[in-house]
């Protein structure tokens, strides 16, 4: 079983910032890609922001410049620092990843239950 988890969503103003955090545990041999997406109120989820296993990044037009992405692959973790936060950023968060349980299995990819995020004065 392998499970993700996210945390570091609240309420902010806008202009603020900060920092969400997903960590992968259970049975994990490998993870190679792990990435942010988001969805807001009546829309679709869409995708923010990937970071491959060898560090190579990738941003929504509507990120960049403001959002970074990185990981932590000895603790399994991948984080995203938002910066210059704006009202349209206000979401649930979801963190997904590509895992490989053993060397055996294929890879699949597993999402986080999400953590919100409001941008508000």
């Amino acid at each position: 079983q392998v499970q993700l988890v996210e945390s570091g969503g609240g309420l902010v103003q806008p202009g603020g910032s900060l920092r969400l955090s997903c960590t992968a545990s259970g049975s994990i041999f490998r993870i190679y890609a792990m990435a942010w997406h988001r969805q807001a109120p009546g829309k679709q989820r869409e995708f923010v922001a990937l970071i491959t296993n060898s560090g190579s990044t990738n941003y929504a037009d509507s990120v960049k410049g403001r959002f970074t992405i990185s990981r932590e692959n000895a603790k399994n973790t991948v984080y995203l620092q938002m910066n210059s936060l704006k009202p349209e950023d206000t979401a649930v968060y979801y963190c997904n990843a590509d895992i490989q349980r053993t060397a055996t299995i294929v890879r699949l990819n597993y999402w986080g239950q999400g953590t919100q995020v409001t941008v508000s004065s």
